[in-house]
């Protein structure tokens, strides 16, 4: 076991990389609808958001990749052979994923949208075992992950919410990028094992946020309003995902899914939190989301009870 393996591997590190994950993408939430005031997009400009979208994701990528080189003393390019992976990981997790996803949040609220979110750990754990067999489905997982769900449906209870009626582009859309999330776990970890998940991460969001820039000005997308808050989100926005994807990739590379998967409900939490305070979606969480976290954090311990 080679030293960065062993380090990836303790539970101190899961935990606070997993958490700093999550934070991260927590925070998307309510700057991605943040964002969309910043630049006037309103909900019905599907061709702007996934114009919005490839920008955020193609500098995500270039960041990811100018770190990784810095800090590897190397240009990151991909193998010889490696672009197909690269091709599936970019349409799977940002061409598929964040298209449905920023489509959602431009027709539900941010609250709304991270309990639908929580689904993604069931189904990552579901496909990692049942579809693509790379680790046992135990009845361990299963418990902990509906507890952590659990406290997910509570955090999202408390307070207006907007609990209501599903809506197919906006609940429905938040829903298949779950999908596109869980299988993008699955095949990061497989493709992990022979490349560097940095590489992977970097380039795959290049390539999938030229996609999106392409599609967003062919359907007519535009950014019109553009400011310096404007931009300076953008680029928070992408070091969102140029950290916090590539950090999650070298987690997965060296841990079972379910182990790395299930802090995913923590996602929802920072998520409530967040949105009810920068966008004041939610009222006083208090009480009822102290008893969520500890709902969340068990179904966590759980899952990962047993692991090294």
């Amino acid at each position: 076991m080679s030293k960065q393996e062993q380090m990836m591997t303790k539970t101190i590190v899961v935990w606070l990389g997993a958490l700093l994950c999550c934070a991260l993408w927590g925070s998307a939430f309510p700057c991605i609808k943040i964002g969309y005031r910043l630049f006037d997009i309103p909900s019905n400009a599907v061709a702007t958001q996934i114009l919005f979208a490839g920008l955020r994701f193609t500098l995500a990528g270039v960041i990811a990749l100018a770190l990784g080189s810095v800090l590897n003393r190397r240009w990151l390019v991909p193998k010889r052979g490696s672009g197909t992976k690269i091709l599936k990981l970019c349409m799977l997790q940002t061409v598929a994923q964040y298209l449905f996803f920023y489509v959602g949040l431009a027709h539900t609220s941010g609250v709304r949208a991270s309990i639908i979110e929580g689904v993604n750990v069931f189904i990552a754990i579901l496909v990692a075992s049942l579809i693509f067999h790379q680790e046992p489905l135990t009845a361990r997982k299963m418990i902990g992950s509906i507890i952590g769900f659990a406290g997910v449906v509570l955090v999202n209870l408390t307070g207006d919410a907007g609990i209501g009626g599903f809506q197919l582009l906006g609940d429905g859309c938040i829903f298949l990028s779950t999908v596109a999330y869980a299988f993008s776990s699955v095949c990061l970890k497989r493709y992990s094992g022979e490349e560097d998940p940095v590489v992977l991460s970097g380039w795959q969001f290049v390539c999938g946020g030229l996609i999106m820039i392409a599609c967003g000005m062919l359907f007519g997308g535009r950014l019109v309003t553009v400011t310096p808050a404007g931009i300076a989100m953008l680029v928070y926005l992408a070091v969102v995902s140029a950290v916090a994807y590539s950090l999650w990739g070298m987690l997965l590379k060296y841990n079972p899914i379910s182990r790395v998967a299930v802090f995913g409900f923590m996602n929802p939490v920072f998520g409530v939190i967040l949105s009810a305070v920068f966008l004041r979606e939610a009222g006083s969480l208090g009480v009822m989301c102290i008893i969520s976290l500890a709902l969340v954090c068990g179904g966590i311990y759980i899952v990962n009870r047993g692991e090294s």
